[in-house]
């Protein structure tokens, strides 16, 4: 089981990201604008296939051209290692696909 980032750590850890944003202390959240609604459905795909892999999956809420993207660890009860690694992989994801 992943280990939860401590307190002390995790507004420092999420700092780190590209525009993601600390939610009730347990989430991170980032909203990602596409040009057109295929792309943002491109990029869901991506991610489902990554989570699947990896075995830990996001709320995912698609919005016409935004796509929302929300982590936790359920296990862990708050933010790991792993949430801020999907974090980075999914904005990569994202560059990918819109440039």
């Amino acid at each position: 089981m992943e280990e939860r980032i401590s307190e002390s750590k995790k507004q420092e850890r999420v700092d780190t990201l590209d525009q993601w944003k600390l939610e009730d202390d347990k989430f991170i959240v980032k909203r990602y604008r596409f040009k057109d609604f295929l792309k943002g459905i491109e990029f869901v795909n991506r991610v489902a296939e990554y989570s699947e892999d990896i075995q830990h999956h996001p709320f995912i809420s698609i919005d016409y051209k935004m796509v929302t993207m929300k982590l936790t660890s359920w296990n862990a009860k708050g933010l790991t290692e792993l949430d801020i690694e999907c974090a980075d992989k999914y904005d990569e994801f994202y560059k990918q696909i819109t440039y």
